[in-house]
């Protein structure tokens, strides 16, 4: 069900209500809606001043706690937050209200392999997927590979055994997170088009040339141990279940661009 808008303002004024607008992606999105024009609105759950003509505006999406008052008026909701767990809930939470709103352009950011990883992080970003898809708004969905930062965090923390595990016929395809936030923004910005092409990194690695692009960035070496990755989520990483690799849009900014500004 799609209820009619609340307001007659065109939608280019009214505000934009951004979901997960304090964490990574969350930080590009926000002066990229600003140099738009965008009045713009974040849902937070800690209480903040306004910054930078940002309102902020205090929730919490599993709970479902002022939701309503945060989506009330937007026009376009574009929803970032996400979580190791939930995001299944969370997100039937903010339609619900979106529906409620008359919400114009729901956007949703979720991860490539959605549905096909056997892992809860993957199965919620599906079942999150699902709700946008079936709440009857118009709507933009992106499905993106991990981030850069994630591929660092992963990176740095193998590089500290003295002995690195590498993963035998895993690959990423690491995308910059200002990469998507551009797309994002495009596609909040403009009209609602369903399920869009991925967006991915414009370099496939294999897990353990990652690691070492890392150490060659720190100046460092490690000795490196093949490992087999067991039972289905193994299978479904060799087989590139993670992978888009025919018809994906690609990001500019490589993993050893990355790696000079954050690490080198």
């Amino acid at each position: 069900m799609t209820n009619a808008p609340l307001t007659n303002e065109p939608l280019a004024n009214a505000p934009v209500l951004v979901t997960g607008g304090t964490g990574t992606l969350g930080g590009h999105v926000l002066p990229l809606l600003r140099a738009a024009g965008r009045e713009v609105r974040v849902l937070t759950r800690s209480a903040r001043p306004v910054a930078d003509g940002v309102t902020y505006v205090t929730g919490d999406l599993l709970r479902d706690e002022g939701t309503d008052a945060a989506v009330a008026g937007a026009g376009t909701v574009l929803h970032l937050a996400g979580g190791a767990k939930g995001d299944d809930v969370a997100t039937a939470n903010l339609v619900r209200a979106a529906q409620r709103a008359g919400v114009r352009h729901l956007v949703y950011i979720s991860v490539i392999g959605a549905d096909r990883l056997p892992l809860g992080y993957f199965r919620a970003k599906l079942g999150a997927e699902q709700a946008v898809a079936d709440s009857g708004l118009p709507y933009t969905t992106l499905r993106a590979a991990q981030f850069h930062d994630l591929a660092l965090k992963v990176a740095a923390g193998m590089a500290k055994l003295p002995l690195v595990p590498a993963p035998g016929g895993i690959r990423w395809q690491p995308v910059d997170a200002r990469d998507v936030a551009a797309r994002l923004v495009e596609l909040a910005l403009d009209e609602p088009a369903g399920h869009v092409p991925d967006l991915a990194g414009p370099t496939v690695y294999p897990m353990a040339e990652l690691v070492r692009g890392y150490l060659k960035a720190r100046g460092k070496s490690r000795p490196m141990l093949p490992v087999r990755v067991p039972g289905k989520v193994g299978r479904a990483y060799r087989a590139g279940d993670n992978l888009t690799l025919a018809g994906a849009e690609t990001g500019r900014r490589t993993w050893e661009q990355f790696l000079a500004e954050r690490v080198g």
